[in-house]
């Protein structure tokens, strides 16, 4: 009888791929794999909820749909800044990233779309908001 890894930490190998094939994160490439606590929410929904039946040694393939990772494309991300709020503006294009200040001052990566006399438009949204992703996912060691 396997017991729930819930709140244990776990060690996992995995391989993130768009539905399209292509990768966008593996911990092989690594050579470490990821710990965490399953359960408790310090990864994507979809991620945390496929390791808690798992056993050590075990390998799982699932698809996890954008709204178990990291959710759908936001308009409310999109954001503006006046030329004149923007530090360097002259120095800024499209496509450049650049970090906000997020709650608790946490950097939050946005993605510069636009650039006008004006301002410039952010896309603070994640960049895989609105993927859905595939996980191959081994799980490689249990804590007690």
């Amino acid at each position: 009888m396997h017991m729930s890894n819930q709140g244990k930490t776990v060690k996992a190998h995995y391989r993130g791929t768009l539905d399209d094939g292509t990768q966008f994160d593996s911990s092989y490439d690594r050579g470490e794999p990821i710990e965490f606590v399953a359960g408790a929410g310090q990864m994507i929904k979809g991620f945390d909820a496929a390791v808690l039946d798992m056993e050590v040694g075990e390998k799982k393939t699932v698809h996890i749909p954008a709204a178990e990772a990291y959710g759908e494309r936001s308009e409310d991300m999109i954001l503006f800044f006046p030329a004149d709020q923007v530090p360097e503006f002259d120095k800024i294009e499209a496509g450049m990233k650049l970090f906000l200040q997020g709650p608790g001052g946490m950097p939050v990566p946005a993605t510069v779309v636009e650039v006008s006399p004006e301002g410039i438009k952010l896309d603070a949204n994640h960049e895989l908001a609105g993927c859905d992703l595939n996980f191959d996912i081994e799980l490689v060691e249990v804590a007690e």
